[in-house]
């Protein structure tokens, strides 16, 4: 399992959990403090203006209380994310898709080398298509506001 955090530029931070972790809510705040000193360093505009914000899912360990003041502590504004809403997810509709389908059929001897092919067609992505996914993430906002919150997949309304 991979968690990555990454915004309109590109990768920010990515770490691989160990087979057989539980990412529960102490792994997800060590990532989180991982995740920051990253974005300190590749985007220190961002850091020194405080401009950034987090969004992730409604997972137990991204809603846990211990996780909830930490990201207070710390000052990390979080957008909502309604819950059961794959599609306003950029991991959900854009990065992990296109993962899979480039890593789909080809077979790796361990899981290190599962991991390397995983980052070498991660950090081929480029920039530009980074920028999109958060245009398009623009668009999904704007669809589920059309739709008053109702289920939509894509571009078909339900």
């Amino acid at each position: 399992m991979i968690i990555i955090f990454f915004d309109a530029r590109g990768i920010v931070h990515h770490e691989f959990v160990p087979q057989g972790q539980t990412v529960n809510q102490e792994v997800y705040i060590s990532v989180l403090r991982h995740m920051r000193e990253a974005l300190r360093r590749c985007r220190p505009d961002l850091w020194a203006s405080g401009q950034w914000t987090l969004l992730h899912d409604n997972a137990r360990p991204h809603t846990a209380l211990s996780v909830s003041r930490f990201l207070t502590k710390h000052n990390i504004t979080v957008l909502p994310h309604p819950q059961y809403s794959p599609d306003l997810s950029p991991c959900d509709f854009f990065l992990f898709p296109r993962l899979k389908k480039r890593l789909k059929g080809w077979r790796h001897e361990n899981i290190e080398a599962i991991q390397a092919a995983a980052m070498v067609e991660l950090t081929g992505i480029p920039k530009e298509s980074f920028t999109s996914c958060f245009q398009d993430l623009q668009k999904r906002w704007q669809q589920c506001i059309d739709c008053r919150g109702n289920y939509f997949e894509g571009d078909r309304k339900h």
